[in-house]
């Protein structure tokens, strides 16, 4: 069940669209998206690399600096300690390189899933130690490991934690006590007091920042930091950050750059699934790039996704390229069959009643118990848990709606859980077996979702009569690219539209292709992707419908014309 919503949000849309030259539609559309005040309007459209933040401005990152030139220069061993996916590797595969360009002995450990679990583990702590590690730098995670860091600490080592998680606390009477590492430096946007304007990047922008800071110390021309903003473009849309302010423009530049990427790796990659970079764009890393390097994390080693950004040669790039579309490949199927049965389950059992699903399949493979949670949630528009079976007790994933922040809420049963940490709309937990149905119920007991936040809501941009399309229109509107978390492509809305010429097509029956009628006589074609024999179906029953749209250029042998792709219908 779905719930129609039109955005309200005020301004005055002609003014702001006379200063900046667009059509007060698009004017409409960046208010839409939370963009309030010229300077913010003005980053938004025309953002570019001279919009981006001094690094200097992260909390501890002159002592960060002051550490690595002491042990760089002392010729002493740095490790860095990664993470198994997107934003994991791309943030080791920054610190590496932009490390060895000034001279540091740096190598780099990234755990295994199954094995060391997420991030800085005591195991990994100790084996730094046993090869003669001075300095632990980790990215993209450490902020919740104080207890390895002080392991660390007392074997000796130094620890730098670059990251971007939230900063873990204790509830005291209501207050927050925030509960940090401790680490010599800590470079991470979300503490207390961190004056790092912009709070929202992932851990390999992070990574990034370090690098861009330490190559200004070392006297190295921007330009050449500036290389590595294609890899933290990569990991900002793979691992789901909001595409809003210094995050778009890290975006919008690195795909500039991604199109004409030198990495031989990313070329074997894009060739492997036959892409040309000239054509990459953030849908492209978010479902069919990225997942390839995921899969290596999940399935294998994200050891396998770090030597492939690194391969020297063609004919390396090519293998570990044809190795991580092989994996991403049996990580489809078995997400699929994952799928299948975590429904199945759901559907036999008394689960449907929750609000929350806490679904167990004990043979799942535990790192694709997130993906999993994640159709789950998609499925039933609910927050959904799917805990997996292991050697070490039950681990799980879990994936949220918008108005239920997961982590807050398993603060709220965390005496029933060996450890746990995530975001507002992700989460990952460890317990043991004997809790499950406890934490179930527990976790749905203090749950405070309606029966309207549990309906699917869409949200309409503007009722935007289908005659007021144009081509201008259209490329204006693609200034607001690029699309994804935080700033959704443009939903249009039309009532009283007549539904014609219902044809579909596709091996899977998945593409209608019509026209649309208004009432004054306007014709235009739509195409639907989906459902298409329901959708034809429901046409036929129905005169006059709803519908919500995005607007675009169909290009066919040489002609363009307007066409609009229907999302959603009542």
């Amino acid at each position: 069940m779905e719930r129609w919503v039109v955005a309200a949000k005020k301004a005055e849309f002609k003014k702001v669209g006379r200063d900046f030259h667009i059509d007060p539609v698009i004017a409409r559309l960046i208010r839409n998206r939370d963009v309030i005040g010229y300077e913010n309007i003005d980053e938004y459209l025309n953002g570019d690399l001279n919009y981006l933040h001094d690094p200097k401005d992260f909390k501890d990152m002159k002592k960060a600096l002051d550490i690595l030139d002491s042990v760089i220069n002392a010729k002493k061993k740095i490790r860095i300690i990664g993470d198994y996916d997107i934003d994991g590797v791309m943030s080791t595969y920054i610190l590496l390189t932009g490390l060895k360009k000034v001279g540091a002995r740096a190598d780099i450990q990234i755990p295994d899933r199954i094995k060391d679990g997420y991030g800085l583990n005591e195991s990994l702590v100790r084996e730094a130690c046993d090869a003669g590690v001075d300095l632990i730098l980790t990215c993209d995670n450490g902020i919740a490991a104080s207890e390895q860091v002080k392991v660390a600490k007392d074997l000796g080592m130094q620890v730098i934690v670059t990251d971007h998680h939230e900063v873990p606390y204790e509830d005291e009477n209501g207050r927050r006590n925030y509960l940090l590492p401790p680490a010599d430096a800590i470079v991470n946007p979300k503490q207390q007091d961190c004056h790092y304007p912009f709070k929202g990047l992932c851990g390999a922008a992070v990574a990034w920042k370090l690098i861009c800071a330490l190559y200004q110390r070392h006297g190295i021309d921007r330009a050449e930091s500036i290389e590595f903003i294609e890899y933290a473009a990569f990991a900002t849309i793979g691992d789901v950050m909001d595409l809003q302010g210094e995050n778009r423009v890290i975006v919008k530049e690195g795909l500039k750059r991604l199109r004409k990427t030198k990495s031989k790796g990313l070329l074997a990659l894009m060739g492997e699934n036959q892409l040309h970079s000239k054509d990459v764009n953030a849908y492209h890393i978010g479902f069919v790039l990225g997942p390839c390097l995921n899969a290596s994390g999940r399935l294998d080693t994200a050891k396998r996704a770090l030597a492939m950004l690194c391969a020297k040669s063609n004919k390396e790039a090519a293998e570990l390229a044809g190795d991580l579309k092989a994996l991403n490949e049996s990580r489809k199927a078995m997400t699929l069959q994952g799928t299948k049965e975590a429904i199945s389950y759901v559907e036999q059992s008394d689960l449907q009643k929750d609000r929350v699903l806490v679904v167990y399949l004990p043979e799942c493979h535990e790192s694709l118990a997130g993906i999993i949670a994640g159709r789950l949630r998609e499925h039933y528009h609910k927050p959904s848990f799917v805990i997996t079976k292991t050697t070490e007790g039950l681990k799980g994933s879990g994936r949220s709606i918008e108005s239920y922040s997961m982590y807050d809420e398993l603060c709220k049963c965390k005496e029933l859980l060996t450890k746990f940490g995530g975001h507002p709309m992700a989460a990952g937990l460890s317990l043991d077996m004997e809790n499950l149905s406890l934490f179930r119920k527990k976790i749905n007991e203090v749950c405070t979702l309606d029966e309207t936040d549990l309906m699917e809501k869409v949200v309409i941009d503007i009722e935007m009569p289908i005659a007021y399309i144009s081509k201008k229109l259209v490329s204006q509107i693609e200034l607001l690219a690029p699309f994804g978390k935080g700033n959704s492509k443009p939903l249009f809305a039309q009532k009283g539209l007549k539904v014609t010429g219902v044809r579909i097509f596709g091996k899977n029956k998945n593409v209608a292709k019509m026209q649309v009628i208004d009432t004054n006589g306007y014709v235009m074609d739509a195409v639907f992707f989906g459902e298409a024999e329901e959708f034809a179906e429901y046409v036929k029953t129905h005169g006059l419908m709803a519908l919500t749209y995005y607007p675009t250029i169909n290009q066919f042998r040489g002609r363009e014309s307007l066409q609009i792709t229907v999302i959603n219908y009542q």
